[in-house]
């Protein structure tokens, strides 16, 4: 196996504790282990995080923009998901 064919990988990357990964970029590598050390040397250089999540980029599924109407369409049709379908009564704060 050459370097061009080793398979993709999405990199995903907690800053500090309590927050959410977010997705760093991508990068090739021959295997998990291996990508998760590239990982480290190229997206948290300067200490910027506390955990890396590295994903075959083949194991993600994802809806298309183009077809964003009719996927999300079904959840407009209930209001009880928004909060404005709720009355806040009087006294309450910080709601």
């Amino acid at each position: 196996m050459t370097t061009s064919d080793w398979p993709l990988w999405e990199v995903f990357v907690r800053s500090r504790r309590g927050l959410s990964h977010t997705h760093a970029g991508s990068l090739h590598a021959p295997d998990a282990a291996m990508a998760l050390r590239n990982a480290r040397d190229l997206y948290t250089r300067r200490s910027e995080g506390v955990s890396l999540w590295v994903v075959p980029s083949t194991a993600i599924t994802a809806s298309s923009p183009d077809e964003k109407d009719p996927f999300f369409e079904p959840a407009a049709d209930k209001p009880y998901r928004h909060p404005t379908f709720y009355e806040i009564p009087e006294g309450v704060q910080h709601l």
